[in-house]
């Protein structure tokens, strides 16, 4: 602005400069015109006063090299020039100033020479005999003015442009620095021109109308960042350049980043091809939906296109985690598989003893066996039914009645139902401890505390034993049952409790049993709130803990 301001008053200063000079010179030539057509007059009339009283010797003898004489006789006919030769001069009747001396007694006229650069004045006077008597005289044009004062008007040019130059820079500046000043954050404030006060005045309103603008901005952005900070699900927000503009914790936890990627390709967080597709897609299509394992986890990605005004800008990432999800699918799967399976042995083995017997191909003698495999067999489809059935009512959290219930008489029970098994095998089962009581449902605490027990026996090797041990503080109660068996290799901790899972496959069916014992002790200490956890090594035995909340 400051350069603005120079220019305009320095071209301001030069014009009126090249005005005045213009003027200046006018003026001066009109007036010196002025003077010399007086002085010309003057001179004529001494002239034509010696022609009429000595005729032509008195013009051959004036001579003068700064005007010229002319004599013309009435039919315009030179008569005498003091300049040239008469005898070869045209008819001057035509001319302006002879025709108007003739006429009105006097004539006046100016005529510019073969060029621009001269001009001639005439002045003509009517004598008493009837001739004319003209004189003129050769004066500069205002170009050759002005040339001829070049020089110092070259001079006064320059010392104007110096002065104008310095006066328009300090004046530019003064007028600059109190713009300069303005505070604009407080625009009222200011005490400036008044000129920009109505400027000021709507530049307050602009910052108050910011300033609520920003303070919802910022609210929204908190809210947006309150909300998605909070989300169990991961969110991202990248642009039509797939760049990252936002990301919630939850999306850093799942792409393994921090908040340094926003701003950056989304390629440096994850490059999976079927994510990368899935993106391409979106922003093609609309929306995209895959399903993709990260590490020890399953997500399920919703990735759909954002438009404005109908141009695609961007797109929103929605990761969700759907690994207990796929867990529990995964589960049901092979429930039912496995289900089908333990359903479908002793089945044959019924109908097959059944067809055998039908058919008469049974001796009478071994009708009592195939009769007893049939009772066998009925009796675990009976058992894997009844399981199945705690399972579902455990699964659908069905509400059972609650007491209140001594775990020591609880595992005092179950242990005496099973001593003739552990007898069988020269087992010590005993149980020890505080009385534990706990607020829950009995029937599903002994299934809890039995299926330990009767896993404990089974493989454990004759002549072992299995110890169960309960404490009891103020808030929860500690249910143990360890034995000195075959013990459980590591790597089949984390799936025991799965239903069906079974760690050696030849040996539990040596062993009989469901496969549904252990899931159906996690669903019940899950049921009444508590843990589970199982410590065991390899031919050292096994430790399984239940912890229980001693709600009322």
């Amino acid at each position: 602005m400051t350069s603005k301001i120079f220019r305009s008053i320095f071209v301001t200063s030069l014009a009126v400069l090249a005005a005045t000079l213009a003027i200046i010179t006018s003026f001066l030539y009109d007036y010196f015109t002025d003077i010399q057509v007086n002085q010309l007059k003057d001179e004529l009339l001494i002239a034509s006063v010696g022609t009429e009283q000595s005729g032509e010797e008195y013009l051959e003898n004036l001579k003068s090299d700064s005007f010229r004489l002319t004599w013309i006789a009435s039919d315009g006919t030179v008569l005498f020039d003091s300049k040239a030769d008469e005898a070869v001069m045209d008819n001057h009747l035509d001319r302006e100033e002879i025709t108007e001396a003739f006429e009105t007694g006097k004539g006046s006229s100016s005529r510019y020479s073969a060029t621009i650069t001269e001009k001639t004045l005439y002045e003509a006077v009517l004598l008493s005999d009837g001739t004319v008597l003209r004189i003129s005289v050769n004066r500069a044009s205002g170009l050759t003015l002005l040339l001829g004062l070049l020089y110092p008007v070259i001079i006064v040019i320059i010392i104007a442009i110096a002065i104008s130059a310095v006066l328009a820079y300090r004046m530019s500046k003064k007028i600059i620095e109190p713009l300069n000043k303005l505070d604009l954050d407080n625009p009222t404030e200011n005490d400036a021109y008044e000129e920009i006060a109505p400027l000021l005045s709507r530049i307050h309103k602009q910052n108050m109308k910011i300033e609520r603008k920003a303070a919802e901005l910022n609210r929204r952005k908190d809210e947006f960042e309150l909300i998605t900070q909070n989300m169990r699900e991961g969110l991202l927000l990248i642009d039509k350049s797939r760049c990252i503009l936002t990301i919630n914790s939850a999306g850093m936890m799942i792409f393994g980043t921090d908040e340094k990627c926003v701003g950056k390709d989304f390629l440096t967080i994850n490059r999976r091809h079927e994510i990368t597709s899935a993106i391409e897609k979106a922003l093609t299509d609309g929306h995209a939906e895959i399903h993709v394992r990260l590490g020890e986890k399953e997500y399920q990605f919703d990735i759909s296109r954002i438009e404005t005004d109908g141009e695609t800008v961007g797109a929103v990432i929605l990761a969700f985690d759907i690994t207990e999800q796929a867990d529990v699918e995964r589960l049901r799967r092979e429930f039912t598989a496995n289900v089908s399976h333990e359903l479908k042995t002793p089945l044959q083995t019924i109908t097959g003893s059944a067809e055998l017997i039908e058919n008469g191909l049974v001796k009478q003698e071994d009708m009592p066996r195939f009769v007893g495999h049939i009772r066998e067999e009925a009796t675990r489809l009976v058992t894997l039914v009844e399981d199945i059935i705690r399972l579902s009512q455990l699964d659908e959290q069905t509400e059972l009645p609650k007491e209140n219930v001594s775990l020591f008489e609880v595992a005092s029970e179950a242990c005496g139902v099973l001593r003739d098994s552990a007898d069988k095998k020269d087992i010590t089962l005993s149980v020890s401890g505080d009385s534990g009581n706990v607020y829950g449902v009995k029937h599903l605490l002994f299934e809890v505390i039995y299926n330990l027990c009767d896993n404990g026996i089974k493989y454990t090797p004759d002549g072992g034993k299995v110890e169960v041990d309960i404490l009891e503080t103020e808030k929860e109660v500690t249910l143990t049952v360890s034995d000195n068996g075959i013990g459980i290799a590591p790597e089949h901790h984390a799936r025991i409790f799965e239903r069906f899972y079974r760690v050696d496959k030849s040996h539990s069916k040596k062993s009989g049993g469901t496969g549904l014992g252990l899931s159906i002790v996690k669903h019940a200490v899950q049921y009444h709130g508590g843990k589970i956890s199982i410590q065991s090594e390899e031919n050292k035995g096994t430790s399984v803990t239940v912890v229980l909340p001693k709600s009322e």
